[in-house]
């Protein structure tokens, strides 16, 4: 019963490593499943005999080159290959059915509708299905008016503007004559925008005619061309504007300069706040964060809502209730004065004989007193000693003007006064000036009172910017401002009408009620950077 199977003991390992065990060995088979086990090994038998088993199935194409094995693996390659290339897809295009199809006829306007790239100007495209409704014509009827904006760029014309946007050449030359006559072409800011209304065309192809033009020539000015009968008029507009100075205070805090521009004050009054304080204090010593700045400017507001800041007028520094600087924009230089300085003495001779008779002699420089004549701790040497002179504290490089007219003795480095320069006005009267930046004068020249002669600097012995002057009597030393120089001079104060106006104008500036935060203001201050 149980022959095939020791038959099959060569061929099966399996059925081989479990024939010994008595107790895994089956039982007794049906008839049925006897009558077909012995087909089993003989389809086994078959493949082992063909030597097609699992094993050869893959091949190393890189070992036993030229074999049978090898041989039959190159044909299988072979064969995979063909059958990926027998169904490789064809390289015909393919064309989807439209979802709706159109009839011929509004295919073109089916395509215009559809999605194309930008480049295609699919307004042209699309075309009318033609019904019987529709009939071509030879000319189509345009528009007669017109009416867009132009914008006036930086170095353009107004006329060249107009002729663009399609005016003919003889009413852009027109109009911007026209134009002239109210504001100097030039005189418009680059971003002006221009509304044009232009009529119907002259002639086919040709311009259109200039029927109305409108546009901002000032803050308080608003101009417009308009076709009157055959030719254009002109027509201004005045704008209403207030000129009342602008206000602004606030804490200096961390940063004076973006203190400020946080109140709201345009960034040129802050650069001129910014030198007219370091031309009377030390910005980086005198001003501290608890203080607050004050600032009048002027500005214009129109009744349309835009404004133009204009020049700084005040500058002014608190600390608590104390003013640190109070600077009032005065006279013709433009230059900014406190009431102090404005006040100041000068200095004339007596008329004695064998005394100076030049006249006047000024302030030499535009600054404020910070050392007087007599004994002092120098600051440098650490011990007290003579001071023979006073000191102007200035801003760097402010201009040093000769006191009174007389000849330079001296122009050079001198000791501790450092780049110095010695005048003779006659009489055994001189002064000297010391520790300047830059010399502007030579020994043997002649200069006339008020003449710059050097520009202050910290040359020599010295702790900062600031101006040593001196006044010589046959020879030695005198205090400038003491007493014991009246017999030769007496002091004469500046115009009391002068600085009775002076005041007065300070409190009236000073009295305008500060404003908040303007965002208009920065909306508007681009207006300056155009002009």
């Amino acid at each position: 019963m149980f022959r095939p199977h020791d038959q099959e003991l060569p061929l099966g390992r399996a059925v081989a490593a479990t024939a010994p065990c008595a107790a895994a060995a089956p039982p007794a088979a049906s008839p049925t499943l006897a009558a077909f086990s012995p087909a089993v090994p003989s389809w086994r038998a078959r493949l082992a005999a063909l030597r097609l088993d699992t094993s050869d199935w893959v091949v190393d194409l890189a070992e036993a080159i030229g074999s049978p094995s090898w041989w039959r693996g190159m044909a299988t390659m072979a064969g995979l290959a063909l059958s990926a290339l027998a169904f490789w897809p064809g390289a015909s295009r393919l064309e989807a059915a439209p979802g709706t199809r159109a009839p011929d006829a509004a295919s073109a306007e089916w395509r215009s509708l559809g999605a194309v790239p930008l480049s295609f100007d699919t307004t042209r495209l699309q075309r009318a299905v033609r019904s019987p409704a529709v009939r071509p014509v030879a000319f189509v009827a345009e528009r007669p008016q017109v009416s867009f904006t132009s914008t006036l760029a930086t170095g353009d014309d107004l006329a060249a503007l107009l002729q663009r946007a399609g005016a003919a050449g003889a009413d852009a030359t027109r109009a911007s004559a026209l134009v002239a006559e109210a504001v100097p072409l030039d005189q418009l800011a680059a971003g002006t925008r221009v509304a044009l209304v232009l009529g119907p065309r002259l002639g086919p192809g040709q311009p259109r005619r200039l029927d109305r033009i409108e546009l901002r020539a000032r803050l308080d000015l608003a101009l417009a061309v308009d076709r009157a009968g055959g030719g254009l008029a002109l027509e201004r507009r005045p704008i209403p504007v207030d000129t009342t100075p602008l206000r602004i205070r606030g804490l200096v805090g961390a940063s004076l300069y973006r203190s400020a521009r946080a109140a709201g004050a345009p960034p040129q009054a802050i650069q001129d706040y910014l030198q007219a304080l370091d031309a009377n204090i030390s910005l980086d010593s005198d001003v501290l964060p608890t203080d607050s700045f004050d600032l009048v400017f002027a500005n214009k507001r129109a009744a349309t809502g835009e404004i133009e800041p204009g020049e700084l007028l005040y500058a002014g520094l608190d600390r608590g209730a104390q003013p640190v600087a109070q600077l009032l924009r005065w006279g013709h230089d433009g230059a900014f004065y406190s009431a102090d300085a404005l006040a100041r003495p000068r200095y004339v001779t007596s008329g004695r004989e064998g005394g100076y008779d030049g006249g006047a002699m000024l302030t030499p420089v535009n600054g404020r007193i910070t050392s007087l004549y007599g004994q002092r701790f120098h600051p440098i040497l650490g011990y007290a000693r003579m001071h023979a002179g006073v000191d102007f504290g200035a801003a760097w490089g402010s201009p040093i003007v000769a006191t009174a007219a007389g000849v330079v003795s001296f122009a050079g480095h001198h000791g501790g006064h450092g780049n110095y320069v010695r005048l003779e006005h006659g009489g055994g009267l001189g002064t000297g000036y010391g520790h300047m930046s830059r010399i502007a004068v030579s020994p043997g020249e002649r200069v006339s009172a008020g003449e710059v002669i050097g520009y202050v600097g910290s040359t020599g012995l010295s702790t900062g910017p600031h101006l040593h002057y001196e006044m010589y009597r046959d020879g030695r030393t005198v205090n400038p401002l003491g007493q014991r120089f009246a017999a030769v001079t007496v002091t004469r104060q500046v115009d009391s009408g002068q600085l009775e106006a002076f005041r007065a104008k300070l409190a009236q500036l000073r009295a305008i009620r500060p404003g908040p935060a303007l965002a208009a203001l920065g909306q508007t201050i681009h207006r300056l950077a155009l002009r």
